[in-house]
C-alpha cells in the first residue's frame, strides 16, 4: 500500500470520527416532493415544484388572479384560458406580460387539448372534474381542484396553492391580509341590532339584446355574505333560493322598498346604469333612489363583489357605504394601493397609469 493511499485512508477515518463525536450525521439531499390537499379532499403528490402550470375551464380568471399572488408565476405558468369576462385580459397582461403569447384555451377546451401543452400541474374549479379533470387524471397529469367562492374556501384554497407551489409561507401571508379585513369588519359591526342595519338590495344588471333583467344572488354566494359582513340586511333572500342569480321584476324591487341599492354590471359600466335608473320616472319614485342611496358597486378591471382576489376590497368599500360612521377610518385609496403593491407587487407608477383611471370608488 502506498504512502499516499495510506494517508488518504487515515484522513477519512479521522473525518468520520470527528462527525461521529460531534453527533452529526451525513447529509442527504432534501426531497422536493410536494403534497397538497385540494378542494375535493384529494391528496395530490407532485414529484417536484411545478414549472409548467396550466389553468383551464370556466371561471378561470378567479384561479389566475389567485395564482399570480404567488411570486415567480410568469415563468411557471405555461398555459392559460382565454377570458372575455370584464377586463381579464388587460389585467392578466399586467401580471404576466407574456400571457397572450402562451398556450391559450377556450373555457370549454377538452382535456386532450390541455394535456397537449404538457403541463406538470393543471388547476381547475372543482365543478370541472367530471367534464375535464377526470380524463387528465387518467392521463397521469396532476390536477388540483379549487373552489375560491367564499372566505372560508379562500383560506383553504390559498393553503392548497401554497402546498402545491412549495410556498406555504406566502399562502399564510396572503390569508393574513384577508383575515385582517374580516377582523376589521367584525369589530366595526359588533353590537349592531337589526334596527341599526340598513335594508340592502344588491342587483346585477344584465342585458341580452333588447331584454333587460335585474338579478339577485343566492344566500350562500359571496355577494350576500359581503352585505351581511358589512352590517347590512340582504332583503332578497326569499327570492333567491336556487343555485344561481334569480331574475326579479320592478314590482318586486319596489315592494321590498330597500334603504340602499347597489348595482353590479359585469359587462359594462355600473355607474352608467345607476345614472339611467335615476333618470327613469319609475325608479325615481323609490325612496332609495330619490334619496341618492343607489350606488354602482366599486370596480376596476372587475367588480369587487365577486369571489375574485378583490373581495376583501369589496368588503371594506361596502362596509364604509353601509355603516359610514362605524367605518369612517377606512381610507379606500390607501387600501387600493395596499392591495396592488403588497399582494401583487405592482409598481405605484404602473398602478396610477393603468389601474387608477378605471377604478370607481364613489
Amino acid at each position: 500500500m502506498t504512502h499516499k493511499l495510506l494517508s488518504g485512508i487515515v484522513l477519512l477515518v479521522l473525518l468520520w470520527g470527528s462527525v461521529a463525536c460531534s453527533g452529526a450525521q451525513p447529509t442527504t439531499p432534501e426531497s422536493t416532493t410536494l403534497t397538497a390537499t385540494d378542494a375535493l379532499g384529494r391528496e395530490v403528490t407532485l414529484p417536484a415544484p411545478p414549472q409548467r402550470i396550466a389553468i383551464g375551464g370556466r371561471a378561470n380568471f378567479m384561479i389566475s388572479d389567485a395564482l399570480y399572488l404567488f411570486p415567480d408565476m410568469p415563468s411557471r405558468v405555461s398555459a392559460l384560458t382565454k377570458s372575455t369576462k370584464q377586463a381579464a385580459v388587460a389585467f392578466a397582461q399586467m401580471l404576466d406580460p407574456d400571457a397572450q403569447t402562451k398556450s391559450l384555451f377556450e373555457s370549454d377546451a377538452p382535456a386532450e387539448e390541455i394535456a397537449a401543452t404538457q403541463p406538470d400541474l393543471v388547476l381547475l374549479k372543482s365543478y370541472m372534474r367530471d367534464s375535464v379533470g377526470t380524463t387528465l387524471e387518467q392521463l397521469g397529469i396532476p390536477v388540483i381542484y379549487l373552489d375560491l367562492e367564499t372566505p372560508e374556501q379562500y383560506e383553504r384554497d390559498l393553503k392548497t396553492m401554497g402546498q402545491a407551489l412549495g410556498n406555504t409561507e406566502r399562502a399564510t401571508e396572503l390569508w393574513e391580509y384577508y383575515r385582517d379585513i374580516l377582523d376589521r369588519a367584525a369589530k366595526g359591526t359588533e353590537g349592531l341590532t337589526d334596527a341599526d342595519k340598513p335594508r340592502v338590495l344588491l342587483l346585477q344588471y344584465a342585458a341580452t339584446g333588447e331584454e333587460i333583467a335585474f338579478k339577485v344572488p343566492p344566500a350562500s354566494w359571496i355577494q350576500t355574505t359581503l352585505v351581511t359582513l358589512a352590517g347590512g340586511q340582504p332583503i332578497w333572500l326569499e327570492a333567491a333560493q336556487g343555485g344561481g342569480w334569480a331574475v326579479v321584476n320592478l314590482e318586486q324591487i319596489a315592494a321590498w322598498n330597500p334603504d340602499q341599492i347597489y348595482i353590479i354590471n359585469y359587462s359594462g359600466s355600473s355607474a352608467e346604469i345607476v345614472a339611467t335608473l335615476k333618470a327613469d320616472p319609475q325608479w325615481a319614485q323609490m325612496p332609495a333612489v330619490s334619496s341618492e342611496q343607489i350606488y354602482p358597486f366599486a370596480s376596476d378591471f372587475y367588480s369587487w363583489d365577486q369571489p375574485d382576489t378583490r373581495w376583501g376590497l369589496g368588503l371594506l368599500w361596502l362596509a364604509k357605504q353601509i355603516q359610514p360612521e362605524r367605518f369612517a377610518d377606512i381610507d379606500m385609496q390607501a387600501e387600493f394601493y395596499r392591495f396592488y403593491e403588497d399582494l401583487y407587487g405592482l409598481d405605484r407608477a404602473a398602478i396610477d397609469a393603468e389601474i387608477l383611471p378605471i377604478t370607481r370608488l364613489d
